[in-house]
């Protein structure tokens, strides 16, 4: 089997070395031309996973033709935001049955549209054809093969399957699943909850506050998640529970270190100084809030992380409100 890996962050390598590992022949696509040359001859990915190395069959390049050629499972790991733009440049590339994997987590600004949505209507593919790959998956711990397990979710059961035996390796367990939109609710909304869970943490909170905020978190995407149709049950599983977890509890995860940095009293400016980077949640919190707000699901959490990141309201004023909130049954 071949197969095309457009992105060479930390969770696109990683994927790249599963797939590789687990018998793929695997061309991993770098916008950066040193990144690209980097991976082929050397097979490692220093600026996003440092220290590990990537199987044999595993090489790079920075020509996108030359990347999907004849592939038959495309993965897309590139920021959710820069995706319909990216794809109107390159749609052409993928071929007429390729199955793509997105490997994205967010909630697309503007049309509130999930990632997979993006691609079958930017591609002007089929959207039986899209894989969405969601769970706890910290790239690190992959990369070094410490057991884990993820949901490879598609409307056509026949592709899932083809997906999950891909992948399929003695620390990476995958299972399928028709939900698509459960699956990645579940993936975009984690990223603000663990936002939400860093700034607790680096506020002095405890483990209540913690608790509190990871299940009352997973209330409030379960309840966006039923009003858009999926299934109440994706949410106790891997790509709900098991995301929501994996991020807010790991230091590794980008959006609970952020969170960290504005629980300090520091802005969102500085906070992307000091970890050189936009966390996810970040901008996901507002197409979320908008999503939610059009279809009448309330979401305490995700509206206050939007006022302290875009309306620059103080943290420990959030909590109170959050707190003062009206009394009703759980």
């Amino acid at each position: 089997m071949k197969a095309a890996v457009i992105g060479s962050g930390a969770w696109g390598t990683a994927f790249a070395k599963v797939l590789g590992e687990a018998g793929a022949d695997v061309t991993m696509w770098a916008r950066r031309a040193a990144v690209a040359d980097e991976i082929a001859e050397r097979r490692t990915n220093e600026g996003s996973l440092p220290g590990v190395r990537l199987p044999e069959q595993v090489t790079g390049t920075g020509n996108l033709a030359a990347a999907t050629a004849g592939a038959d499972l495309v993965a897309i790991a590139v920021p959710s935001q820069t995706l319909r733009g990216n794809l109107a440049e390159w749609a052409g590339s993928f071929g007429p049955d390729a199955t793509i994997i997105s490997l994205m987590k967010g909630i697309e600004l503007g049309t509130t549209k999930r990632m997979s949505e993006v691609i079958v209507e930017t591609a002007g593919v089929e959207a039986d054809r899209v894989v969405v790959v969601s769970g706890p998956n910290l790239a690190p711990e992959i990369a070094q093969r410490q057991p884990t397990a993820t949901v490879v979710a598609c409307h056509d059961e026949g592709r899932a399957k083809l997906v999950q035996h891909a992948l399929a390796l003695p620390y990476f367990r995958p299972y399928t699943s028709d939900d698509v939109i459960g699956c990645e609710l579940g993936g975009a909304v984690k990223n603000v909850i663990a936002l939400a869970y860093g700034m607790a943490a680096a506020m002095g909170m405890g483990d209540n506050t913690r608790a509190s905020l990871i299940t009352r978190g997973l209330a409030e995407t379960a309840r966006l998640g039923v009003a858009l149709g999926a299934d109440p049950l994706t949410f106790a599983g891997l790509a709900g529970l098991g995301d929501l977890v994996a991020s807010c509890s790991s230091p590794m995860a980008r959006n609970r270190t952020f969170g960290e940095h504005l629980g300090r009293g520091e802005s969102l400016e500085q906070a992307q100084t000091a970890t050189r980077q936009t966390a996810e949640g970040v901008k996901s919190c507002l197409s979320i809030r908008d999503l939610a707000r059009a279809h009448s699901v309330e979401m305490p959490i995700v509206e206050q992380v939007e006022r302290v990141c875009h309306e620059g309201l103080d943290p420990q004023i959030a909590v109170k409100l959050l707190m003062g909130r009206e009394m009703k049954p759980e």
